[in-house]
This record gives C-alpha cells, sequence and structure tokens, in this order.
C-alpha cells in the first residue's frame, strides 16, 4: 500500500460493551481489536525516520518495530518485539496514558487522529498469550549476587525483570497477599482483568524471580536486615498507597470510605462477588466520589457496577483540569456518573446511628492558576447546597506509606515522607538502596513507575559490577 493510501485510513475505533450493559458488570469494557482491525491500524503509520513516539515512551518500546510487525501479520513477533524492554505490554495497552506520551507525539496526530499505539500494543499482548506463545527468554548464569525488590507494582515488577535477565538473584517482597501491587489493588477488574495481571508476573516467575507475599519490609525484615541477609542491593517500589482525606466535618462517619480501601476490597479482595469471597463492601444507593483523577473515576465506575442508582462525582474544578484520562471521563458520562463540578464537600451530614446521609458542598468559580498551573477553585460564598447520599468515597490523592521509610537510618525523605532518589538512576541517600515509581514521585502512571524501575535495574548492575 502507497504512502497516499495510508494517509487515507481513519484511525480503528476500539470496539467495547454497550454502556448500559457494562454499567451493571465488571468485564472489561473495551473489547480488543480484531486481527484485521490491528492490521488496518498499523498499516497508518508511516514509519518516520526519527520516531518522535519512541520518546514519549518511558521504557523506549521499539514502536516502529512492532507495527511494522503488526501491518505483516506477525503478532508474535511483535509482542517480543515490545517485551525487549517492557515486560508488561498487556498492562500498559490498558492502562498507560498514550495519548498524553507516544501518541501525542505521533506525526500524523498532526493533522488526523495519531496512530493506536496502546491499542495495538494491547492486540499483541492478548494475542500471544491467547495462542499460547509466550516464550521465556535464555536467563544467564548466576552472577552470585541478590537484590531485594520491596513491592510489587509496575516499578518493582519492571527491574525485577531486568535484573533476572541481567544474571542477578532477584526476590520481590510484596505486602499482600497477591503480587501486583497497585495493578491488583487499585485498578477494577472492568479496566484492567487480574488475569492479565497475574500472567504478566507469572512470565517473571518462569524467568527465575521469586516472589514472596504477605512479606512487610519494615515489620518482617528491615532494609538493613535484607542486607544482613545476603542481599547485595535493594530496589524500593513501596508506591504511594497512604489514604488522603480533607479533614471535614462527619469524615468519622460510617459509609465515609477512601478509596483505598473501598478499590482495595473491591478489587484485590472481590468483595464485588460477595458472599463467594468473604469480604463485605457497603453497596450504597446514592455515592458521592470527591476527586477528578482516575482513582476517583474508578470508585465512581465500581459504585454504579454495585448497584447503586445514583453516583455523583464532586470535583472542585471545571472538567478541563480533571487529571484523569479523557477515555475514562468518557466512560463514566456514558454509564451514567453525574458529574457536579465546580464543587467543593465541606461537611458529611449523618444520622442518630452513626451513618453519612448526606454531604453539603460549596459551588466554585475559576480564579488565578494555583502552582500546578491550574486555575484556582474559589468559593462563591452563599451556594451551599446538599446532596442526599448513604456512602462516600474520597479520592483526592495518596500519601506516602511511611513504614520502609521509618525503620531505614540514613533514608532521606522529602517534606511529603517521599524518597528522594537520583530521577536517572534511582540512587537514594544510602549505599546500595535504590527507589523509584509513587514512592519517589508521589502517585503517577504505571508507565512511569516502569521507567523508573528500568533505569533503577541499569544503575544497580553497573553498581554491583564495581563493588568490590
Amino acid at each position: 500500500m502507497d504512502m497516499k493510501d495510508r494517509m487515507k485510513i481513519p484511525r480503528q475505533p476500539m470496539p467495547e460493551q454497550e454502556a448500559k450493559v457494562r454499567a451493571r458488570n465488571f468485564d472489561e469494557v473495551p473489547l480488543g481489536y480484531t486481527p484485521e482491525m490491528a492490521k488496518t491500524e498499523a498499516l497508518r503509520c508511516i514509519q518516520c525516520k526519527n520516531p518522535a513516539c519512541v520518546q514519549g515512551c518511558p521504557v523506549q518500546v521499539d514502536i516502529p518495530g512492532f507495527i511494522t510487525l503488526v501491518s505483516e501479520g506477525d503478532f508474535i513477533g511483535a509482542a517480543k518485539k515490545i517485551k525487549e524492554t517492557n515486560a508488561l505490554p498487556a498492562v500498559c495497552g490498558r492502562v498507560c496514558p498514550q495519548e498524553a506520551q507516544c501518541e501525542q507525539l505521533c506525526v500524523r496526530g498532526k493533522k488526523a487522529e495519531p496512530v493506536a499505539i496502546g491499542r495495538l500494543e494491547r492486540f499483541v499482548a492478548d494475542f500471544e498469550r491467547a495462542a499460547g506463545e509466550v516464550s521465556i527468554p535464555q536467563i544467564p548464569a548466576s552472577r552470585g549476587k541478590k537484590v531485594a525488590v520491596v513491592g510489587s507494582g509496575p516499578s518493582g515488577l519492571t527491574v525485577a525483570g531486568d535484573l533476572i535477565q541481567l544474571g542477578y538473584e532477584v526476590t520481590i517482597f510484596e505486602a499482600l497477599h497477591k503480587p501486583g501491587g497497585v495493578l491488583v489493588y487499585g485498578i477494577p477488574e472492568f479496566r484492567l482483568p487480574k488475569a492479565i495481571v497475574a500472567a504478566e508476573v507469572d512470565y517473571l516467575s518462569k524467568m527465575g524471580v521469586k516472589i514472596e507475599t504477605s512479606n512487610v519490609i519494615g515489620k518482617i525484615a528491615t532494609v538493613d536486615e535484607l542486607f544482613e541477609e545476603g542481599y547485595d542491593a535493594v530496589y524500593l517500589g513501596t508506591g504511594a498507597g497512604l489514604p488522603t482525606f480533607m479533614n471535614i466535618p462527619g469524615e468519622n462517619l460510617n459509609g465515609v470510605y477512601s478509596a483505598n480501601e473501598y478499590l482495595t476490597r473491591s478489587n484485590l479482595m472481590k468483595a464485588y462477588k460477595f458472599p463467594e469471597y468473604d469480604t463485605p463492601i457497603v453497596k450504597g444507593k446514592n455515592v458521592a466520589v470527591i476527586g477528578g483523577g482516575n482513582v476517583a473515576m474508578d470508585s465512581a465506575r465500581t459504585a454504579m457496577r454495585l448497584g447503586a442508582d445514583h453516583v455523583y462525582l464532586v470535583y472542585r474544578r471545571s472538567r478541563a483540569e480533571m487529571p484523569a484520562r479523557i477515555e475514562e471521563i468518557h466512560h463514566a458520562e456514558e454509564e451514567g456518573i453525574e458529574f457536579h463540578l465546580l464543587t467543593n464537600p465541606i461537611r458529611y451530614i449523618g444520622n442518630d446511628k452513626g451513618w453519612v446521609v448526606g454531604i453539603e458542598c460549596l459551588r466554585m468559580e475559576l480564579g488565578e492558576p494555583d502552582d500546578s498551573g491550574r486555575r484556582r477553585p474559589v468559593p462563591i460564598k452563599g451556594s451551599e447546597y446538599v446532596i442526599d447520599i448513604d456512602t462516600a468515597v474520597v479520592a483526592i490523592g495518596a500519601g506516602a506509606n511511611p513504614l520502609v521509610q521509618s525503620t531505614t537510618p540514613g533514608l532521606d525523605t522529602n517534606k511529603w515522607n517521599y524518597i528522594i532518589a537520583d530521577e536517572a538512576t534511582g540512587q537514594t541517600s544510602r549505599e546500595g538502596v535504590f527507589a523509584g515509581g509513587d514512592i519517589v514521585t508521589g502517585a503517577a502512571t504505571v508507565i512511569l513507575a516502569m521507567g523508573a524501575g528500568r533505569n533503577a535495574a541499569t544503575a544497580i548492575h553497573q553498581y554491583l559490577m564495581t563493588k568490590k
């Protein structure tokens, strides 16, 4: 096909469940490309001489290379090409904000829509898995050195996958009873099926990575004790899982959740399948979710699937300032989530039994930009109103879990208790201790955490090669 014909091909839409149907089930929303759709979409790539898309990828996937293989129908080869730099393609193809990274820099996007890089990544990863063609790379002989990875989120999984392929013995210590970190406790089934995460983790296990679950580092063992046990380096990828609240009246009422607890109950503990699984969750009929990011969207859409009649998303800025992905906002609106924008909660109202029955809000208007670059919301006097609710979920961000920092002398942190680490290497103030992902940056994206893990793996390798 010549270039003119390629330029005429429109971006292939992703088939997905109908909104009214999916709003009441936990099945994955997008259904994925067919092989024909994938090849057609791949033909839209014009194979730039200097592909800017690669510069936008934190793990430097050879995007033109894998897309060429897709266009030729070599889907297995395309999956292997991605896995040269990304061990979690089925995850990234689903949850990475491609529209703000690789696709944002796609030349096709200047005059039309960019190539659907994320959808193609998801397709080839799923095709490889479904075909039973996932092959384990040849692992070199052990160098006789051990690395401990604390946390099995995207950052920890990436650093483990890279180091095992460099000949190191790697053990991941995970506090929860299942590996995956935020991929299993934070992101709902309808956006990232847990079987996908399990398959990606299994891939690392087959390469030789040891995974110890229910191991809370800082309690069972400290970082110093890991060194005493014979580990030559330690990577900290503990994430940002500390709940944040607004500190307004009524937050201690029954029915007021942190998004961390709400989503962990539903996702990791399978509360949406209660009583088949033994973790309960309040299935509110009128639910308010406070926040405007992806976690807020996940919480609101989860509440709808748990059977709510009304789900109100309360956000103090306008839609334009929402940090959530455009796709997630769009899906939430389609599913019937009711947006209360330019609205800020000021107190929760409870009944005489201690349960939340309402949330009082104040309307806002946008003033001058604040430190984030977004216009600051300013209260409108006398605009208070009450929304009748029986459940509230607070999704306004998360903080750093302090456990590892508090038990590791000499580990420098900033005023928010995030670990201070070199951006390029992950090196901390402690020799042999590296860190990356949300515990360094604060809550960010899966792919940025993976990029940090990749950089740290390179630095750990260099450190251990030169260490006497």
